[in-house]
């Protein structure tokens, strides 16, 4: 390998990486990515199939868990990638590999994973029926439009994977590292947790609350009837004041009107978020903030390696 990368240039070298990595995808077993997503995403699809799309509630919750499997899926494809032949790599970079050739030939890698990825969560999604938007704002389906968006997240997720990967020493501390990553992207969503003050300008950087805000955005979120109000109330139907249950009159009344439906579409519009219209604006500036963040791990981690002939380690 070393006299072929010597005499090679840039984009030759990319080739030559490229093939090495789906070699390895073949003989070292990497193609179980594929099917620990589909087993992943039907176990989350089981809980939350039945609302989302169909609710407000159930919508972030299902964009929020689906979000979290495509960053899961993302990080755990490459987060050993590199550091696990960091002196392989150190002693070709003095033979005369291009880093930038390196790191390219991981993300075309990773890309098809990704797709490969994205797309079983995608059919896994619709086998577990469910119901994806009929109004696509990007592509020219609904089902396309959410493909494109978990596509987008997974390789944003894997790419700060491959980041670390470059930075860390072995593959121990990477894994050691993936668990604070997948917190922060969690638990500064801004969807499941509130949070205000300066804590709440680190949603920005997250990739979670860009891909969750096009997914809400794609499922028409903001025309969806909130259910949680309406819930409540008969909860509350036997309870006596004065020995009387004023609320199950109101419950009895509105449901003699078959007024249900009218008034959790009143709490959705109530609960209105301008983040999440359904407008195709909306869904570009996400994929736009997603991208450009996939784009910064990358010149990241090619800058990092570039200094791997001074590690000592």
């Amino acid at each position: 390998m070393n006299n072929e990368v010597k005499h090679s240039g840039r984009l030759s070298q990319m080739f030559i990486y490229t093939g090495k990595l789906f070699r390895m995808f073949v003989f070292q077993n990497d193609w179980k990515v594929f099917p620990m997503a589909a087993v992943i995403t039907a176990i989350v699809c089981f809980v939350i199939s039945k609302d989302m799309f169909v609710t407000m509630e159930g919508t972030t919750k299902g964009c929020f868990a689906i979000t979290c499997i495509c960053i899961w899926n993302g990080m755990f494809n490459s987060i050993q990638s590199v550091c696990r032949e960091r002196p392989i790599v150190k002693r070709e970079h003095r033979s005369g590999m291009h880093i930038s050739s390196y790191i390219c030939a991981h993300m075309i890698y990773q890309l098809v994973l990704c797709l490969g990825q994205a797309a079983i969560t995608t059919a896994v999604m619709k086998f577990s029926d469910v119901r994806f938007p009929k109004t696509p704002l990007v592509t020219p389906s609904g089902i396309t439009d959410i493909f494109l968006t978990l596509f987008l997240i997974t390789f944003a997720a894997d790419m700060l994977a491959l980041l670390i990967s470059s930075l860390v020493r072995n593959p121990t501390t990477a894994m050691t590292i993936v668990p604070f990553l997948l917190i922060f992207q969690l638990v500064f969503s801004g969807t499941m947790f509130a949070i205000g003050g300066n804590a709440a300008k680190l949603k920005d950087f997250t990739l979670s609350k860009w891909g969750i805000t096009a997914l809400c955005t794609q499922g028409n979120y903001n025309t969806l009837p909130m259910t949680t109000p309406w819930k409540t109330i008969k909860k509350l139907e036997n309870v006596k004041i004065e020995d009387k249950t004023p609320i199950k009159d109101i419950i009895k009344n509105v449901e003699k009107k078959g007024s249900e439906k009218a008034f959790q579409l009143r709490c959705g519009k109530e609960n209105y978020h301008e983040e999440y219209e359904s407008v195709r604006s909306n869904v570009i500036d996400c994929y736009i903030r997603i991208i450009l963040q996939t784009l910064l791990f990358a010149v990241l981690a090619i800058i990092a390696l570039e200094f791997i002939d001074k590690d000592k380690r």
